[in-house]
């Protein structure tokens, strides 16, 4: 953030990666939502953003290019902000992402710390999404092994798919934008460190733990059976090794549980910090404004032995 002269604000931040889905267009979108995403964690207003890309020119036409930068302008477009120009590279990997610059009145800015005891943690997106991308890409190379014979069943169907994908392109505007009239404390976005990741730095910032119930988290529809069959990214295993330890689970909670709350999100939702009292309505009004959940899945409590806990 830097501050302006009259109390305005700039939010500058960048982000990119390689594809998630097949469909060029998509991943343009969604590497784009998930740019967008730090602005919105700040309850800024995207403005400008300049496009960063990789492309193998050798092995892939341009016209995949093209979708994929079609995807994210569009998506930027959605925000309210404008592509304003960008960069590009010859490189043997895809990737794309956004450099995005955002205005917020220094008086409205929402940071990862100030959660308060009391407070209710509230989480505007679904988990899953890293496990239910992964099934499918271990279902590619299913397809792809098999080379014309008959493949195993798939780990998650389309619908499934469908599903993550139309919540990683979602920009997190209607979890900012519900905001306006609450008492926010801190709030993040919740990617590749996973809501127990993203939970801990907060409260480590803030001087408090937080206590999340297995059972208010919203899930994907295809995340839970995928958890208990094993599936989950490299990055998943590497947060749930790294977070484990500093986590007090009660009796009940499952190795399955905690890798769900450890997943590595691509485009995740918002995890937010308001006085209890306040947090059922900033939770419906986000599903209101279009946020794909809106649930109250925790509370801040003063400071203990480990950050976080996680009860059924």
């Amino acid at each position: 953030m830097y501050r302006l002269p009259g109390g305005a604000t700039i939010v500058q931040t960048v982000d990119f990666f390689t594809p998630v889905v097949d469909d060029p267009r998509l991943f343009g979108a969604i590497a784009a939502a998930n740019a967008l995403s730090d602005v919105y964690a700040m309850r800024g207003r995207p403005v400008v953003a300049l496009a960063l890309a990789a492309f193998p020119v050798k092995v892939l036409p341009y016209e995949v290019l093209e979708e994929i930068l079609r995807g994210g302008a569009e998506k930027v477009a959605e925000a309210g902000a404008v592509v304003a120009g960008g960069h590009s590279i010859d490189h043997d990997v895809p990737l794309y992402g956004l450099s995005v610059t955002g205005v917020v009145d220094e008086s409205r800015i929402a940071r990862n710390r100030g959660a308060r005891p009391g407070d209710a943690l509230v989480l505007t997106k679904p988990l899953g999404i890293g496990i239910t991308v992964r099934a499918a890409r271990a279902d590619t190379a299913d397809r792809e092994k098999a080379s014309g014979g008959e493949a195993p069943d798939p780990r998650v169907s389309k619908a499934e798919l469908d599903e993550a994908i139309r919540v990683m392109a979602t920009l997190n505007r209607a979890a900012a934008e519900a905001m306006d009239g609450f008492d926010v404390h801190a709030a993040t976005d919740v990617t590749g460190y996973g809501l127990l990741g993203h939970a801990y730095e907060m409260m480590d910032a803030s001087g408090a733990s937080a206590e999340f119930s297995v059972g208010a988290i919203p899930l994907l529809s295809a995340a839970r059976a995928l958890a208990n069959r094993g599936v989950a990214s490299g990055g998943t295993k590497e947060n749930l090794r790294n977070l484990q330890p500093r986590t007090e689970a009660a009796e009940g909670v499952t190795g399955e549980d905690l890798l769900l709350l450890a997943d590595a999100q691509t485009s995740g939702g918002l995890l937010v910090a308001m006085p209890e009292s306040q947090a059922s309505a900033y939770a419906a009004r986000c599903v209101e404004l279009g946020a794909p959940a809106g649930r109250v899945v925790g509370r801040v409590l003063p400071r203990g032995e480990k950050l976080l806990r996680v009860v059924r």
